[in-house]
């Protein structure tokens, strides 16, 4: 089987989502929400799916793969929609899995946005939570199911769910599948799926073993790339400070504070300095969340909620459970370690500058993480050269009278460096901290 290399740059025709062939409930929904023009990756990836084409494709985060795979879904599910409330008469057709619990729920929140007008069911199901719930919205009948492989394999065991007549699966965040062991779950899930069926893989990143995957299961797919290969964002600012080890909490609220960032993701690569560096910041006074896998269910929403609310200023997470984290306008992502993998230095970055915003992306690189970052420099093709860390600008001052009666010059405040963002007005302008006079000393 040949991967076609096609990236299918004549179907870039269209302008607005109507010129894809969407139903009318559909673009309202997308109106509703504000959905005006169609990204780069959608308008490939949309009529090449309602073709009924298998798929292969790569674009960066924040550009709108989501999207690209749902609405076609929606479209292609449509003749199917009914109101029975017959649990027969909604079977699942169209199979989503996703590496994370946090990536699950966003692309169901999706589907359901966009599929508002629409008379067809979809749910949600993955570990770590209660089952009974899962069970019940799965025995009504839902056409679109979002999954993590290893609930649905729990599902599908105790006969809940029935897989035989899914016509559309959907890998999301394919790459990932595979870092995590995967691959075995999903051999079980696709040996519970009809042959004839059309598959789709999407990922910011492809590499040999992706390759080698849809090549197992994928019907002469075409391969859509509307990025240049292993590359970042472009509108993302990546800054690079080389501090020691002891010394990285420092340089990190010193980043934030120079800065003044307003909200910021920050990575570690285990759990354990996950816990670790939350608690030191709070203990800083800053207002900090922490998310990982080992984290309940309820924790992990209750600060991702907290983050995008913006009650949280620095949100500490690992790279698997921080997939699926989509904040708007998020300005800022921070490594305070490196990743072993490059790709995960490349997912990590694309969670700020989403959407033709600007962001930046600080690394904070300890004399022995020197090797890991050569080997993403490599895997970017680019240079991060290492710069000074930010000089926090001294608090402004009032006039101060002088002994000999001739008033001191006020301290002018050096504006803070900006964190790469071009827009006027501040994000989250809110959550800074106000600036208060000192009160005048006694002479």
């Amino acid at each position: 089987m040949e991967i076609d290399e096609q990236n299918a740059p004549a179907l870039e025709v269209a302008t607005t989502f109507a010129e894809l062939g969407l139903a009318p409930p559909i673009l309202r929904a997308l109106e509703e929400m504000g959905y005006k023009t169609p990204t780069p990756i959608q308008k490939q990836a949309i009529p090449l799916v309602v073709a009924g084409r298998d798929l292969m494709a790569q674009a960066q985060t924040g550009t709108g793969k989501t999207a690209a795979f749902a609405l076609p879904l929606l479209q292609k599910i449509l003749p199917h929609a009914n109101t029975s409330a017959s649990p027969a008469r909604h079977p699942v057709r169209a199979l989503v899995l996703a590496p994370t619990r946090e990536l699950a729920l966003q692309v169901h929140e999706s589907v359901e946005a966009y599929s508002k007008h629409l008379p067809l069911r979809s749910t949600v199901v993955f570990g770590g939570v209660d089952m009974k719930p899962q069970e019940a919205a799965l025995k009504a009948g839902v056409e679109i199911l979002v999954a993590t492989p290893g609930r649905l394999l729990d599902h599908a065991g105790s006969k809940v769910v029935q897989l035989s007549q899914v016509q559309f699966l959907v890998l999301d965040e394919a790459d990932r599948m595979l870092d995590m062991g995967f691959l075995p779950d999903l051999k079980r899930i696709l040996d519970l799926l009809p042959k004839q069926r059309q598959t789709l893989l999407f990922s910011a990143t492809f590499d040999d073993s992706i390759v080698g995957l849809a090549r197992s299961f994928l019907q002469n797919p075409l391969k859509v790339e509307v990025a240049r290969k292993n590359t970042a964002a472009e509108t993302v600012e990546q800054v690079v400070h080389k501090v020691q080890e002891d010394d990285k909490l420092d340089a990190l609220v010193r980043v934030v504070k120079a800065r003044d960032i307003p909200q910021a993701l920050v990575f570690t690569r285990t759990k354990i300095a996950a816990d670790k560096l939350g608690r030191r910041l709070q203990k800083r006074g800053i207002a900090t969340g922490i998310i990982h896998g080992d984290k309940a269910q309820i924790e992990r929403l209750a600060a991702l909620d907290g983050f995008k609310q913006g009650k949280v200023r620095l949100l500490v997470a690992t790279d698997i459970a921080a997939r699926g984290i989509d904040i708007a306008e998020l300005p800022c992502v921070i490594n305070y370690e490196l990743p072993y993998s490059p790709e995960d230095y490349v997912h990590r970055i694309g969670r700020t500058g989403r959407a033709g915003a600007s962001g930046l992306a600080v690394s904070l690189v300890a004399p022995e993480e020197e090797r890991l970052l050569a080997g993403i420099e490599r895997f970017i093709k680019r240079d991060l050269q290492a710069v000074p860390l930010p000089v926090i600008a001294p608090p402004p001052m009032t006039q101060t009278p002088s002994l000999a009666g001739t008033p001191a010059s006020p301290v002018a405040r050096s504006p803070a460096p900006s964190f790469g963002r071009r827009r006027q007005e501040p994000v989250c302008a809110l959550l800074r901290p106000p600036v208060r006079a000192e009160p005048p000393s006694q002479p």
